[in-house]
This record gives C-alpha cells, structure tokens and sequence, in this order.
C-alpha cells in the first residue's frame, strides 16, 4: 500500500510540475492563450502577419489570429456584425469620441500599458475620459493631393504656385490639354465608390475649420452647417470633370495601383498610407516621383495637409482576464519594444505616434513629406471621427455619389446631411 501510495503521490508530482513547467512559459499570462485581432488596414495586412510571427516566436504561447476588413468594405458596420455574431475579437479598432461612445461597455482600460505611457502628446485625446485611456493610436497619417513630379515637370508647372482653388483648377486645365503629350488618361482619378475617400476625408478639409479643427467639437456639436460648402462643391466638381471615367465605379485599387502607379493621371486625394501599394508596383516610382501638395481652402488655410490618428487599438473588455493581459502585452510589444518598433517604422512604414522611435529613418516619400508639414505645424485638424456614427460614409458619402451621377443636387445634399447629423444627434 505504501509504495502504491508512494506511486500516486509522485505521478500527482509530476503531474503539478509539468502543468508549472507549461505556466512559465513565455505566453503573456503563463499560459495558452488566444487573442484574435479584428483590424481595418488592408495596406499593411502582409506586414502585420509577419509582425504577428515574430512576435510568436518570443510568446511561443500567445496564438494571435488576424483578420482583416478594410480598403472598401465598410469596418464600422462588419465589427458590429463581429459582435453580434458571438465572435468577439480581443482586439479592435475605434476611432475617436464617436466610436467610444458606441463602444464604451465593450472597452479595457488600458492606461496600465507602456503604449499609453509612451503616446505622443494629443494623440490619445479622442480616447480618454478622465484619465482613463481606451485606446492606442495606429500611428500618425496625413493625406492631400498626390502628385506625379514628372507630369507636372513636364507640362512646366510648378506645385509650389497652387496656392488657392482656383491655382488648382487652373493647373487641372492644363494638365487637361496637354494630356495627350504627357502621356496621361485623365488629371484626375476620383474614387467616388470609396465613400470614406469622399464622405470622411475629402469632408474633413472642409469641415474642420467649421469645428475648430477639434474633434471633439465636431462630437458634441448638434449641427453642421457647411461653412466651406461651395468651396467642397468645387473641389469635388474639379475632380469629376478632369477624372478617368466612370467615377462611380472607381475603387481604391483602380485609383492607386492601376492608374496613379503606372503614370496615367497626375494627381490623386490620398495619403501616406498608399506608399506600400505603389512600392509593390515601382519602387522607383514612389521613391522619386510622388510629391504631396495641399487641398487649399480659400479664407483658411492653402499650405496644410491633414495630420491625425487615422485609427486606435482597442481591447475588448468582455474577454477574461488572461486574455485582456496577452491583448495588452501583444500591443506594448509592437508599439514599444525594440523589434516591434524596428517593424513598425521599417515594414509598417509608420509615422511613429510614441516616443522612442528615430524619425528620421521614416523611409517612404510620402511620409516624409507629412512628417515635414506637422514639424513646420502646416497642418488640418482631423475631425471626422468626431461625426455621428455612420454620417460621413452611409449619408455624406453616399449623396456625394448621387451628386456626381446627376441625381441630387448639391444643396439637396448640404440639406440631407444637416437633418442627419442633426437627427442622430437628437435634434
């Protein structure tokens, strides 16, 4: 009996010391723990796969499962989709006032995090309430009119002289007559079935001056008034007259990859964030030949760009608390430890949005120009993640589509966007 007793005891041993071995590993909360990430970017999805493998080989029992909804779907409205199947993700993304609102009961605290600690002043201020920080910015991005250096060399003209609207559709004219010689389509490539390139972006010029340029005045404010609307108007016009056509059925891929990339038009409304897609197709290209020029606003400003948080890194608060601490550690890892960062300003190609990076090793053109407009302060507030849930892309977006195909008129759609924006906002 005592030797069975012996034997049992020191199998229940055994049995204990295994499970401790397994606990200490190097997973963040000891354990097998799986966290699945539910992110918009499309343009960096291949360089955060190999983040996320990384970032497995030193967390051998960290599992991260990535899934990624973008470019023209509509991630608002799949991560809600996401929740409402029973599938919730660990990790998700939100977009300022508006998005904590919505999101609020489904939201961590994650003021404990290195992140939160190292964020840039002001980039965590559409995701804080009090002193408790719900979310962590992506990184920093700014946007404008990309422009095709050689085309503009060629026709003799300089960028720097655009310094009103009407430089721009003066120089949108030239570029239209002297197409054939200079070898392009169209000036333009206008994407108007990317409803967030028209609905959130474009409208963001415009309206942010409207609010101050603080987004959190556009969150609380119970009306729009569209201050700058006509010079939006002429904006979107001038792009529809002198774009590859059909508009309608333009895509992101069509814009960027297809005829910007390959030299078919001059110019395009975009950012920093397209550097990897036309890297993919000429390096050269991208390297020497982009250049990023304002969209002026008459009255306001005609030398800044938008500058801001394009999106933050949330952590779902329904999750156990192993999970909430693996989530939590997988985002301090990418944005603060040293081979995180080195992926993040190398692959990712980021503008740094925390402290301890080296900006001046930001690689691609486009984001150098951004970084160069927030150093000399020319930029734009972001305030569209201030707008009422949904308005930018399902009301703005959405009209502007019917405005460019002729069947609303632009004060039909100044109209239906004001009783929108008032409607949700509960007026």
């Amino acid at each position: 009996m005592k030797k069975k007793w012996f034997v049992a005891m020191l199998s229940l041993f055994l049995i204990f010391a295994l499970s401790a071995c397994s606990s200490s590993g190097s997973g963040s909360s000891g354990g097998k723990v799986t966290v699945d990430v539910f992110q918009y970017k499309v343009e960096f999805k291949n360089q955060f796969a190999h983040l996320v493998s990384q970032y497995k080989k030193v967390h051998p029992n960290v599992t991260i499962n990535v899934t990624t909804v973008g470019g023209g779907s509509d991630y608002g409205a799949a991560l809600k989709s996401k929740f409402a199947s029973g599938s919730e993700p660990a990790i998700y993304n939100i977009g300022g006032p508006q998005d904590l609102h919505d999101w609020k009961g489904k939201l961590a605290d994650l003021s404990d995090t290195q992140a939160a600690k190292d964020a840039l002043p002001g980039t965590l201020a559409g995701v804080t309430e009090g002193k408790v920080v719900y979310g962590l910015p992506y990184n920093e991005e700014g946007y404008g009119l990309l422009y095709n250096k050689d085309v503009f060399k060629k026709a003799g003209i300089d960028p720097a002289s655009i310094k009103s609207s009407a430089d721009l559709a003066n120089v949108a004219a030239e570029l239209d007559q002297k197409k054939a010689q200079l070898g392009i389509q169209a000036v333009f490539a206008f994407p108007v079935k990317e409803q967030w390139v028209t609905g959130l972006h474009s409208s963001n010029v415009f309206l942010s001056p409207e609010f101050g340029e603080n987004v959190s005045n556009a969150y609380k404010s119970k009306t729009v008034s569209f201050k700058y609307g006509q010079q939006f108007k002429q904006y979107i016009d001038l792009q529809q007259k002198y774009s590859v056509q059909p508009t309608a059925s333009m895509d992101y891929a069509t814009q960027v990859e297809q005829l910007f990339s390959n030299g078919k038009v001059a110019m395009i409304q975009q950012g920093d964030w397209v550097s990897t897609t036309i890297q993919g197709i000429d390096k050269n290209f991208e390297k020497n030949n982009v250049g990023l020029l304002p969209i002026p606003i008459d009255g306001y400003k005609t030398d800044s760009i938008p500058v801001g948080v394009p999106m933050y890194w949330a952590v779902n608060s329904n999750k156990d608390a192993n999970t909430i601490k693996a989530a939590k550690d997988f985002l301090d890892w990418m944005n603060t430890s040293s081979q995180g960062k080195s992926i993040v300003l190398n692959d990712f190609q980021f503008i740094p949005a925390y402290k301890g990076y080296d900006a001046s090793k930001i690689q691609d053109s486009i984001a150098k120009e951004v970084y160069s407009y927030a150093q000399k302060k020319k930029t734009i507030g972001w305030i569209f993640m201030g707008y009422p849930t949904g308005w930018g892309m399902n009301t703005l977006g959405a009209d502007i589509q019917q405005y460019t195909s002729g069947k609303m008129s632009w004060n039909a759609l100044e109209k239906d966007a004001e009783n929108a924006w008032k409607t949700n906002r509960g007026q």
